[in-house]
C-alpha cells in the first residue's frame, strides 16, 4: 500500500522527492500534499499538477503518514511553532534540513518518530546519494519504506550512528560543489590554451564523465587509474608534480573537514 505524503518546502531539493515518487509510482498525485508559502512558486506547481498544493500548515497534515521537512534550516523554528499542534503521534517526520539534530526537531515538534536525511542535489536526477539515520522506536517495516522512498532520488545509507550525517554534509551534500569547481577551473585553463568555452567545457565534462564511469568499472585502484594516465616523464606527471608542489592532497582534506567542522556547528 503506498505512503500518503506531505512534503512542506518544495524547493529544488523537495520537489526532487516529489517527482522521483512519482515517477516510481510511489505515491498517487491525490495522495501527494505539497506546502509551499511562496505565493508565486505555489502557483507554479498547482499549474504543473503534481500533488495536492497548498500554501498554509493545516490540519489536513494529520491525514498523511510521512512528513518530509523540506525547508531551509533557518526556517524551522517558525515552522516548527506552526507544526507542532499538527502532528500525530503514528505519523513520521522526514527532516532533509542541514545541522538540525533529531533531539531538536524531536524537541521543537514535540514528536517522537522523526528519521533525519542529508541527500544531495543529483537527487534531482535520480543519481543523489543520501545518508539517513533515525529515532529510537521507529519500527523496522517502517523504515524500509522510507529508506524504500529515499532510494527513488538514487542510492542511500543507513548510519547508526547520527554524529555521521556532519561527514555525510562535508562528503556527499556539500561534495558535488567541489567537482563543479575543479570543471570550472579545468575550462579556466582551456580558454587560457585557446578553446573557446564550449569546446573546453565538452572537453572537461566528457573527461568527468569517462572518469567516473572507469571508477566505477575498472578493476583497479585509483592510484592504478592515475598511474595509467601518468606515464613517467609525460604531461600528465607535470601535472601531477604541480600539484603535489603545491599540497593539493592535504589542501582537499583539510577543506572537506572544513565543511565536517561548520556542519558540526551549525548542528549545535
Amino acid at each position: 500500500m503506498k505512503m500518503k505524503i506531505a512534503i512542506i518546502g518544495c524547493g529544488n531539493m523537495g520537489m526532487a522527492f516529489a517527482r522521483s515518487f512519482l515517477q516510481y509510482e510511489l505515491v498517487n498525485k491525490d495522495q501527494l500534499l505539497l506546502v509551499e508559502k511562496n505565493d508565486h512558486r505555489c502557483a507554479i506547481l498547482k499549474a504543473a499538477r503534481d500533488g495536492i498544493v497548498i500554501n498554509t500548515i493545516n490540519a489536513e497534515l494529520k491525514d498523511y503518514e510521512l512528513i518530509i521537512l523540506a525547508v531551509k534550516p533557518q526556517d524551522f523554528e517558525e515552522l516548527a511553532e506552526e507544526l507542532k499542534d499538527k502532528l500525530e503521534p503514528s505519523q513520521i517526520v522526514l527532516s532533509i534540513m542541514a545541522g538540525i539534530t533529531i533531539k531538536k526537531i524531536q524537541e521543537k515538534l514535540n514528536h517522537k518518530s522523526v528519521i533525519r536525511a542529508m541527500p544531495n542535489t543529483p537527487g534531482m536526477l535520480g543519481m543523489g546519494i543520501t545518508g539517513f539515520t533515525s529515532a529510537e522506536g521507529i519500527s523496522i517495516a517502517r523504515l524500509f519504506k522510507v529508506e524504500n522512498l529515499i532510494n527513488a532520488t538514487g542510492r542511500s545509507i543507513y548510519l547508526e550512528d547520527e554524529s555521521l550525517l556532519d561527514a555525510v554534509t562535508a562528503l556527499s551534500g556539500s561534495g558535488p560543489a567541489y567537482f563543479y569547481y575543479f570543471v570550472k577551473h579545468m575550462v579556466e585553463a582551456g580558454k587560457k590554451m585557446g578553446f573557446d568555452e564550449g569546446t573546453a567545457q565538452l572537453l572537461v565534462k566528457q573527461t568527468m564523465l569517462g572518469a567516473y564511469h572507469l571508477i566505477n568499472n575498472a578493476e583497479l585502484s585509483l592510484d592504478d587509474l592515475i598511474k595509467a594516465v601518468a606515464s613517467k616523464g609525460g604531461t600528465t606527471e607535470a601535472a601531477l608534480n604541480i600539484f603535489n608542489s603545491h599540497h593539493m592532497d592535504d589542501i582537499i582534506i583539510e577543506a572537506v573537514l572544513g565543511a565536517e567542522k561548520r556542519s558540526r556547528e551549525l548542528s549545535r
